[in-house]
C-alpha cells in the first residue's frame, strides 16, 4: 500500500492508503477528525468540505494520491478553540438544528468571504447554494455569513 505525506490543519502526517481513497476517509478514519461528515459521497451536498490551497473543496471525491503539496484545512484546523468569526457567528445566530451539515457549511463560508470579504446576500446565497440542509436553515446560515462578514472587516 503507497505511503502519502499530508499537511493537515498545519501538521505533517503520514498515511498508508489505496491512491483512490477519497481523503475523506483518510481524515475520518485514519486521522480521527471525524467534524468533516460523509453526506452523499458524490459531492453534491458539501458535507465533507475541506479548505485544500484555502479553496472549499468536497473531500468525498478527493483522492488521496492528487494531494502531495497541498495544505489542507478541515473544520478542526479552522480556530482551535472555535474562536473563528464564523464559529461565533454561527452560535450568535443559532444556526444549527440538527448539526451534521453545518462543518461543511462553515467551510465554504469561511473559503468564500476570504475571496469576497463584504458580500451582499444574493452573493451569500450563490456561494452558499451547493450546501445542503436538510433542516433547512439556510435563512440562519445566511445571517450568520452575513455577521461573520462584519466581524471581519
Amino acid at each position: 500500500m503507497p505511503t502519502y505525506n499530508l499537511k493537515i490543519n498545519g501538521e505533517s502526517v503520514t498515511v498508508n492508503a489505496d491512491s483512490d481513497t477519497p481523503l475523506l476517509w483518510i481524515l475520518r478514519d485514519e486521522l480521527n477528525l471525524v467534524g468533516t461528515k460523509f453526506g452523499c459521497g458524490i459531492a453534491q451536498c458539501g458535507a465533507c468540505t475541506v479548505h485544500v490551497d484555502g479553496v472549499a473543496t468536497r473531500s468525498c471525491q478527493l483522492q488521496v494520491s492528487l494531494l502531495d503539496k497541498e495544505e489542507i484545512t478541515t473544520i478542526e484546523g479552522l480556530s482551535k478553540d472555535g474562536s473563528h468569526p464564523l464559529q461565533e457567528a454561527w452560535e450568535e445566530v443559532d444556526v444549527p438544528q440538527c448539526g451534521y451539515c453545518q462543518a461543511g457549511q462553515i467551510m465554504t463560508a469561511a473559503s468564500f468571504l476570504k475571496e469576497n470579504p463584504n458580500p451582499t446576500t444574493q452573493e451569500i446565497r450563490e456561494a452558499m447554494h451547493g450546501n445542503l440542509c436538510r433542516c433547512a436553515s439556510y435563512n440562519r446560515i445566511e445571517k450568520a455569513v452575513a455577521k461573520a462578514a462584519t466581524k471581519m472587516s
